[in-house]
């Protein structure tokens, strides 16, 4: 799928969903109530979202410190609004880290330092949420009550994340399975002509290298480099919270009461579920589902109004500042020149296997 086409029905299903939730769920009393809104907590919000932005970045930064590399807080910024928009124009959210990885390989750093660094990146936003979601369950059970639907997705989101973690463990542990794995793929791709027989070696070196790059740096992240470590996780847990002090802000704009615990939960499983939607940045069912899920937290006739605002922050504005980076930065052709990237490393890697 290209960039374009992700991008385009991207709006096309965030419009169509909001639209369904717009007619299906505002009244007299909602547009009565948007009128009364306090403009300074809408303020507020606006500031939060920018507060995010900056813990995403020093986590970045952070992380590339702790792999011996350095990546400045522009460059950061940068690759914080490429994520945004690598996941709204692919399914499953998938292409945030790609787009990162090829920013930091044209920026010289090692592509599989590059891996290693935006998994970590996602790992400790998995790993925090699967300590949020428990810890939120303890200090009030009774939230579980309150959704049919929040009480059935709690056990898929932790067995997804169990099983995160598992295939995490894999690669470190056993890097030699993983290039075992990557021969076999290279060797298939060869035998269905997708790439040539000579290219076989050099891609098998290749992918050992860089398979030893990622363990590496895995591993330096939790040695010399666990002061820098232990600051991007902190950094990440600041981020967070910042992202879910965004809808209690909104609440607090339109006057609505809430329980900011039950807006944690609420946030993180559904935040969590979005990452395995299969629409390009779970566009159409995040705003469609974000209204269902948020008549937990207030009536139904808010619910909607809230769900789009809440995404509109969260979301939206990220993916904005995304699209300027990538028409500025890579150009409508990135995903060419990404493959451009691809073919330049396996050029690289025969020059220095001749």
């Amino acid at each position: 799928m290209s960039l374009r086409k992700g991008l385009i029905i991207f709006i096309i299903l965030a419009f169509g969903g909001n639209a369904i939730v717009l007619l299906k769920t505002v009244d007299q009393n909602t547009i009565n109530t948007i009128l009364t809104a306090k403009k300074s907590y809408l303020i507020v919000a606006f500031l939060l979202v920018l507060l995010s932005w900056t813990w995403d970045t020093m986590r970045f930064s952070a992380l590339a410190r702790a792999a011996k590399e350095k990546v400045s807080l522009r460059l950061g910024m940068i690759l914080t609004w490429l994520h945004y928009f690598g996941c709204a124009v692919t399914p499953m959210q998938s292409g945030g880290g790609p787009f990162q990885v090829y920013v930091l390989y044209k920026r010289g750093i090692p592509i599989g330092k590059g891996i290693a660094i935006t998994m970590i990146r996602t790992m400790l936003t998995v790993l925090l949420l699967s300590i949020i979601v428990p810890l939120s369950l303890v200090i009030d059970s009774s939230i579980l009550d309150q959704s049919g639907f929040v009480k059935g997705v709690v056990g898929y989101v932790f067995s997804i994340i169990l099983m995160t973690w598992a295939f995490i463990a894999f690669t470190i542990l056993r890097p030699d399975l993983i290039k075992k794995l990557g021969k076999w793929v290279t060797i298939w791709l060869k035998r269905f002509k997708i790439i040539k027989k000579e290219s076989v070696l050099p891609w098998s070196r290749w992918i050992s290298r860089e398979t030893d790059n990622y363990s590496l740096n895995i591993k330096l992240s939790f040695s010399t480099g666990k002061w820098s470590f232990i600051f991007a996780v902190i950094c990440s847990a600041l981020h967070l919270l910042t992202i879910f002090s965004i809808l209690p802000c909104l609440m607090l704009a339109m006057g609505l009461p809430f329980n900011f615990t039950q807006t944690i939960l609420t946030q993180a499983i559904f935040m969590f579920v979005l990452y395995f939607i299969p629409t390009p940045g779970a566009s159409g069912v995040a705003e469609v589902g974000g209204a269902a899920i948020f008549t937990t937290l207030m009536a139904e006739n808010m619910a909607g109004i809230m769900a789009i605002t809440w995404r509109f922050y969260t979301e939206y504005l990220s993916i904005f500042m995304g699209v300027m980076i990538v028409i500025r930065l890579l150009g409508w052709g990135a995903t060419e020149d990404i493959y451009k990237a691809e073919k330049a490393v396996e050029t690289e890697n025969n020059a220095n296997n001749e």
